[in-house]
């Protein structure tokens, strides 16, 4: 066999072996290797990671994964009752876990001028911060056009402006300390854009952009910056979801046939995603990753895909069945 027919074997079977990896895992290529022959959680005993949105869904199942691991945790959201529910589960399956090593912490995002307080209160019990992650926010079925202004200003507050506030008050404090890792739940959504979900798309584009940025000015320092990227999740997020009016949530629950992935394993590969400090990190059940990657990398093929598929199409992909609830069917 010639060089150049050798050279020819060996592009093929790569492209054999990445498609049929494609076909087989529940995340980017990146974090299936991680989760192979990566660093494990437990390489995080002992560092103190705080979490907003902890109280239920994908927040709760990182704080989960990160208590097995040994990590000490400031679990953060508004109910109180569901974040001691957390803490308990944390204490029962946490790696020599004392109570005072997972710190409830009611807090809402939106409330920019407490965060300092809020941050204040970590570091006095704990002592010091490794990992902030910033895993609260809300989801949203809407048609574009009819989506009123108020809407577009509360999903910023939430998904973006509570975000970016206290991860500044936490880099300011990673420099003073030399290190530390900044985790931002965005979504598929923030990778590329999905219908009925106008609003929540802008803000998890807008989260891309200032955390990408902040990367990249950081690339000389030791302060990472993680952005985990879930697709469809079984979890409340839909009947919390905003819709086209301000004030109004979309009040229905995901159901159980939906193909999404469990809230678990999304916690695990996020708890994972974070222990190897990848950048960007994608999540979601087949056929999802695999139609994003041509999504990303092929995007005139993209447009083929989404002009024969249409966006009724993507909508179920999302939810499975498409609810006449919902004012855009």
């Amino acid at each position: 066999m010639n060089v150049c027919a050798w050279i020819v074997t060996m592009i093929v079977i790569c492209i054999i072996v990445y498609i049929i990896a494609l076909l087989l895992v529940d995340c980017d290529l990146s974090l299936a290797w991680a989760t192979k022959v990566g660093k494990p959680i437990d390489t995080l005993c002992g560092k103190v990671v705080w979490i907003t949105g902890a109280s239920s869904g994908i927040g709760e199942h990182i704080a989960l994964a990160f208590a097995r691991g040994g990590a000490k945790l400031v679990l953060s959201a508004r109910r109180l009752n569901e974040l001691e529910r957390v803490q308990s589960n944390c204490l029962r399956i946490g790696k020599n876990l004392t109570e005072r090593d997972v710190l409830v912490m009611p807090m809402d995002v939106t409330a920019v001028d407490q965060m300092e307080f809020h941050f204040q209160q970590v570091l006095e019990h704990f002592g010091k911060l490794d990992i902030l992650v910033n895993n609260a926010g809300r989801s949203q079925r809407a048609e574009w056009e009819d989506i009123e202004l108020g809407v577009d200003r509360e999903m910023f507050d939430l998904n973006v402006f509570g975000v970016v506030a206290l991860s500044r008050i936490a880099v300011r404090y990673f420099q003073r300390k030399s290190e530390g890792h900044i985790v931002v739940t965005s979504s598929l959504a923030g990778v590329k854009a999905v219908p009925f979900s106008g609003s929540y798309t802008g803000a998890k584009h807008a989260i891309h952009g200032y955390f990408d940025a902040l990367r990249i000015e950081k690339l000389a320092s030791n302060i990472a910056v993680t952005l985990l990227c879930p697709g469809p999740v079984h979890s409340n997020f839909l009947a919390e979801s905003f819709t086209d009016r301000a004030g109004e949530k979309f009040g229905q629950a995901v159901e159980a046939t939906d193909r999404r992935m469990t809230a678990e394993r999304c916690g695990y590969l996020c708890a994972v995603a974070i222990a190897n400090k990848l950048e960007e990190a994608w999540m979601a059940l087949f056929p999802i990753i695999p139609l994003y990657y041509i999504f990303v990398y092929y995007p005139n093929i993209t447009s083929l895909f989404v002009h024969y598929l249409g966006a009724r199409f993507f909508l179920k992909m999302r939810d499975t069945k498409v609810r006449k609830e919902m004012r855009t069917v």
